[in-house]
């Protein structure tokens, strides 16, 4: 059967490089009255890119994803992420801290250190999909580049993943 070059053909790039991570802390929220104490961890990321292969045999120039991924990172390593939205912490601030308070019992974070996130728990579940809108978040990089779907990895340890999934639907419109 002969090459159908005017075929419609999506491919799937895959960007999983060493680089692509970033150091935290962070405790898990369980309840009212349950968390993790304050740890860290190296956290890596991995994304799957689909995109239409134009006439020159490419998707799109994936260094610019590159790029924009190892940015990423740099902007989380080494702060302590709090979960800005869950239900189970009350924040304040006070000059040059965030008042982090969780089963009545107050931890004083420098807001220097801390980055309060819009999710419910820093969790590697939450942050598959915060992540995956960060890059979204880029018009350009979906729009222009004609990308159609996206999968963000986050890892938290060896051989432990979350995966958030995007797609664009029939009207163009971003769903998850």
């Amino acid at each position: 059967m002969p090459y159908n070059t005017a075929m419609k053909k999506l491919t799937t790039i895959e960007i999983e490089k060493q680089y692509l991570h970033f150091s935290i802390a962070h405790f898990t929220i369980f309840s009212a009255t349950s968390r993790e104490r304050l740890h860290g961890h190296n956290v890596r990321i991995a994304v799957k890119i689909t995109g239409e292969v134009d006439d020159n045999g490419l998707c799109f120039d994936y260094a610019i994803y590159k790029k924009v991924l190892k940015e990423l990172c740099a902007g989380y390593d080494e702060y302590t992420l709090i979960a800005e939205r869950s239900p189970h912490l009350t924040i304040t601030e006070d000059g040059d801290f965030y008042n982090v308070v969780h089963n009545d019992i107050a931890m004083p974070l420098l807001k220097t250190d801390t980055i309060l996130l819009p999710i419910r728990n820093v969790t590697i579940e939450e942050l598959s999909h915060y992540l995956l809108e960060e890059l979204l978040g880029d018009f350009k990089l979906v729009n222009e580049l004609g990308v159609v779907a996206m999968e963000m990895r986050v890892s938290s340890g060896p051989d432990q993943w979350a995966s958030a999934q995007w797609q664009k639907d029939e009207q163009g419109d971003h769903s998850e």
